[in-house]
C-alpha cells in the first residue's frame, strides 16, 4: 500500500461530532467570539489507526530556549515524512504534551487531514464565557461534512455507532440484537436494491 492509494480517505471530512470550535478572538465584553474550527490529536491518531494502522509513526524532539513549550514533529506514514512545529497555549496549558498534540495535528494537515478545516469560513459567535464554548453550535456546510451526514439521520447514526463503541454489550444475544438495529437503521438511509430473487 502507498501513501496515494489512501489519499482520499486520509482527506475525508471527519464526522460533525469530532469538529470542535477556539476563538481566535473575543469582543471587550467577551460576548461574542471569532471561532476556527478544528479537530483534537485523538481524532487524527484514530483516522490513523483506521487506514494504515501498522504503517504510521510520530515522533517529537524539544525546542529548546522558546518562550512556550515548542516541539518540532515528525510524522511518518507508509514510509513518507512530514515535520511541523508544534507550540503550546501560554496558561496552564502549556505543556510539552499540548505541544506536542499540536505539532501531531500541524504534520497530519501535510497528508491532507483535516486540511479543509482552513477553508470554513471564520464566524463571530454568542459566546458562553462560563463554559467557554459557543452558545450554539455552528452548523457545518455540506461539503464538511462526510457522505453519509449527507443522508436524512446519518449524523445521529455515526454518534450512536461511535458510543457503542464503548458500550457494546458482554451478553451476545444482546450484540445481535443491537445488529439488528442498526442494519434496520441503515437501510432505511440506504435501501437496499431488490434482487430479482426477491419479490417487488
Amino acid at each position: 500500500m502507498k501513501l496515494s492509494d489512501v489519499q482520499k480517505r486520509l482527506q475525508a471530512p471527519f464526522p460533525s461530532h469530532l469538529v470542535g470550535w477556539k476563538p481566535q478572538t473575543f469582543t471587550k465584553d467577551r460576548s461574542r467570539a471569532l471561532i476556527l474550527s478544528y479537530v483534537d490529536a485523538r481524532a487524527v491518531q484514530d483516522r490513523l489507526d483506521a487506514i494504515c494502522p501498522d504503517a504510521w509513526s510520530f515522533e517529537i524532539e524539544v525546542v529548546p530556549g522558546t518562550a512556550v513549550a515548542t516541539v518540532k514533529g515528525r510524522l511518518t506514514v507508509l514510509g513518507v515524512t512530514r515535520e511541523d512545529i508544534g507550540e503550546a497555549p501560554e496558561g496552564n496549558l502549556g505543556t510539552l504534551k499540548a505541544a506536542s498534540s499540536d505539532a501531531l495535528k500541524r504534520c497530519a494537515v501535510q497528508f491532507g487531514i483535516g486540511r479543509y478545516l482552513y477553508d470554513l469560513p471564520k464566524q463571530w459567535v454568542e459566546w458562553d464565557d462560563v463554559k467557554r464554548q459557543p452558545k450554539v453550535t455552528p452548523e457545518l456546510p455540506d461539503w464538511a461534512r462526510p457522505d453519509h451526514e449527507r443522508s436524512p439521520g446519518g449524523a445521529h447514526l455515526v454518534q450512536a455507532m461511535e458510543q457503542l463503541r464503548y458500550e457494546l454489550p458482554e451478553d451476545l444475544e444482546l450484540q445481535r440484537e443491537v445488529y439488528k438495529h442498526l442494519k434496520a437503521a441503515l437501510g432505511s438511509i440506504h435501501p437496499a436494491p431488490v434482487s430479482q430473487g426477491q419479490a417487488a
